[in-house]
């Protein structure tokens, strides 16, 4: 796309950079410069936005091999060059110096003129000469400054059961203008955790490529388990006897049947037992499940009981278990 302002703008120079640049060089100057010019970044900023958009020109004729070695050509001539006006003054040079030599005009006094309007047949012309389709205009539809523009993200968030965030499941979500969304949620989400959707965000007003959907997954509490990475933690109370003497008990599992647990006799208040593989299970892996030992003190005992208790502690060695914990405490 030939244009006066290839003659008069140093495009190298606008995005900072020498005119042996390597592709990856262009490429790394234009997103930086476009991320702190860009619209989006300072809105309602003029300079910024002609400034935004004289380095998106400078990358979409550099980042063209093609239309790159045409502006290094036509650069070559100088900056001098002009495009001739209808009934201008002869002597000009630039365009019809070129356009002389190509079909075989004589310079100066008596070389042909061309004059250039859009729309006209020398509009086609140069289209043809340089690529394009009509002069001014890149063939396969408007390419704007830089590309089409990205559509915008859109933060979004959603509250889960504890069920659904740990086993994963596929919800229905209702954007702000009333849009469906389905969403995947993978097994094993944490509270907190954001997923990513492609594509979901803002359309791009230009025909470029959506914007995404940020969601933020909060979880409600469950009110017998509590995530442990990929394992499931439950407190399971056992009586006094049951820990003392030993016992098989039953434990609970997330939406499965209850599993037996064998309590070794002395098990202390506190003492993990672990179940292997009833934890969360992910594509990453699968965690167990971790029953933590509270043992269940009577609120109340008949006179007879507590009667038998002190009976009973009367026939137990006379030791302190706090004796090493208020030894270690002393440091």
């Amino acid at each position: 796309m030939a244009s006066q302002d290839w003659f008069d703008k140093d495009f190298y120079a606008i995005l900072g950079v020498s005119k042996d640049a390597s592709d990856a060089d262009i490429k790394k100057a234009y997103r930086k410069l476009a991320r702190k010019f860009h619209p989006d970044q300072n809105p309602g900023d003029a300079a910024a936005e002609a400034k935004f958009k004289e380095i998106s020109e400078a990358n979409s004729v550099l980042s063209d091999t093609e239309e790159r070695k045409e502006y290094d050509a036509i650069r070559a001539m100088g900056s001098g060059a002009r495009f001739t006006a209808p009934g201008g003054a002869g002597g000009a040079g630039g365009f019809e110096d070129v356009f002389g030599t190509m079909f075989g005009g004589p310079g100066g006094a008596g070389r042909t003129r061309y004059t250039f309007q859009q729309g006209g047949e020398y509009d086609d012309l140069l289209g043809g000469l340089f690529g394009g389709g009509r002069f001014g205009q890149p063939s396969g539809g408007y390419r704007g400054y830089g590309g089409p523009t990205r559509g915008r993200d859109v933060a979004a968030s959603t509250t889960l059961d504890f069920i659904t965030a740990t086993k994963g499941d596929q919800i229905t979500l209702q954007t702000s203008e009333g849009r469906p969304i389905t969403v995947r949620i993978p097994a094993g989400v944490a509270d907190g955790q954001k997923i990513k959707l492609r594509g979901k965000g803002h359309p791009s007003p230009d025909g470029g490529e959506a914007g995404d959907l940020i969601l933020t997954v909060h979880v409600r509490k469950h009110p017998v388990f509590e995530r442990d990475g990929l394992n499931l933690r439950v407190t399971v109370p056992v009586t006094f006897a049951e820990a003392t003497l030993g016992a098989t008990i039953q434990v609970p599992t997330l939406g499965g049947d209850p599993v037996k647990l064998k309590v070794a006799p002395g098990t202390p208040s506190g003492r993990v037992l672990r179940v292997k593989g009833r934890g969360v299970e992910t594509a990453k892996g699968t965690g167990d499940l971790l029953a933590v030992v509270q043992i269940a003190v009577p609120s109340h005992l008949s006179k007879d009981a507590e009667e038998k208790l002190k009976a009973f502690l009367s026939e137990l060695p006379d030791e302190n278990p706090r004796d090493d914990l208020l030894t270690r405490a002393k440091g």
